[in-house]
């Protein structure tokens, strides 16, 4: 190994690495430590953004330009700063397949429609009174609701309120951008008018799980919306039961049609964690982007302590150590990409063996202020 090592080193080595290089060839001999990790190693980094900030930077935006003059929606992304090596504007990454921001509609403002080949959810943080109009679908949208936009489709937005809006968003923008797929066309009479009832999906399910016998193939997006309340229920009914140590109470969002994600390329999550729970720790190849819907505690990532409070946003990159501690009772929304990873069949999960499954604290992550 040690004479292989050195003949690796050699001159002779570096000097016809050098000569391929010219041809727009690449040694593979160098290059395949890198190519090739035994583990993954992202390049994301764990990061915390704190809701403070968030809000106080989408209302200094609101009195720079509005969605109809110069900008379409007005939303700040999550800039992962492990990924900002990927110029001009970092892939928009939070992780490495997804994005996320926060985007803010003021009463009486219009979103343009448009569509594109990425896939789109959104969770409302804050209001009510606007609307999302998707395919001809007005839906009426508050505080706690979780939307999907399937790839394709037409969607804008409305305020017919009376106080400040503000969702979370998230894409498959990275992922798409990466593969060379991406589609954009702007709706030609700037907002799509209405073809059916408002919140006609919602109407339509309002058995829950039980489905129109017109919706016995899959379909695309059968259910626009998922009420807040009825989250809430479902958390409700866990809790008549033992907790999962790795992740509390936790439902998730599928497209009732079909029983799968309610996005093709992107899961959602909402979890309670009551008051004093902690997760034992666990890692799985997929990454996940969380918003704290209520409460606070703190998440401890690959030994770092981040302390989190309502309205911050925290993400953790694929295969890092994670586990979850509530200080009163809490609900953490999340969203990742473990469809991706499962259509190539990568995902793996792992729980912590050592420690009696819990990190040791190495340091305490400082998130920037207002």
């Amino acid at each position: 190994m040690g004479e292989t090592n050195e003949f690796m080193k050699s001159q002779i080595v570096k000097d016809f690495t050098r000569d391929i290089q010219q041809y727009h060839l690449g040694p593979l001999w160098e290059a395949i430590p890198d190519l090739m990790k035994q583990t993954p190693e992202p390049q994301a980094q764990a990061y915390l953004w704190k809701g403070e900030l968030i809000k106080k930077k989408l209302m200094e935006a609101a009195e720079i330009f509005t969605p109809e003059r110069g900008g379409e929606r007005r939303a700040i992304y999550f800039q992962n700063p492990g990924l900002t090596y990927r110029e001009p504007w970092g892939w928009a990454s939070t992780t490495q397949t997804v994005y996320a921001a926060a985007q803010l509609l003021l009463p009486g403002e219009k979103a343009p429609s448009h569509r594109h080949s990425q896939n789109a959810l959104r969770f409302v943080t804050d209001g009510q009174g606007a609307y999302t109009i998707v395919q001809g679908q007005r839906v009426f949208i508050e505080e706690g609701d979780f939307l999907i936009t399937p790839k394709g489709l037409w969607h804008g937005h409305e305020h017919l309120g009376d106080e400040p809006m503000v969702w979370m968003d998230a894409l498959d923008i990275p992922t798409v951008y990466s593969i060379a797929g991406t589609f954009f066309d702007h709706y030609p009479e700037q907002l799509e008018a209405p073809s059916v009832p408002d919140n006609y999906s919602e109407l339509r399910y309002q058995g829950g799980m039980v489905r129109p016998l017109s919706d016995r193939y899959s379909a695309i997006a059968p259910l626009a919306n998922f009420k807040w309340q009825r989250t809430v229920d479902a958390l409700q009914g866990l809790r008549a039961f033992d907790a999962d140590p790795y992740n509390a109470f936790g439902v998730e969002y599928i497209n009732p049609s079909n029983g799968q994600t309610a996005n093709p390329t992107m899961a959602a999550w909402m979890q309670f964690l009551p008051d004093g729970f902690h997760t034992k720790a666990q890692r799985h190849t997929h990454s996940s982007i969380y918003h704290v819907k209520e409460g606070s505690g703190y998440s401890i990532i690959n030994g770092v302590r981040f302390d989190w409070t309502k309205g911050d946003y925290f993400v953790i990159p694929n295969w890092a150590w994670y586990e979850h501690c509530a200080s009163q009772n809490t609900y953490l929304f999340s969203v990742n990409d473990l469809p991706i990873m499962e259509r190539f069949d990568l995902e793996k999960q792992q729980p912590l063996e050592t420690n009696n499954g819990y990190q040791e604290v190495k340091s305490e992550f400082a998130p920037v202020l207002v």
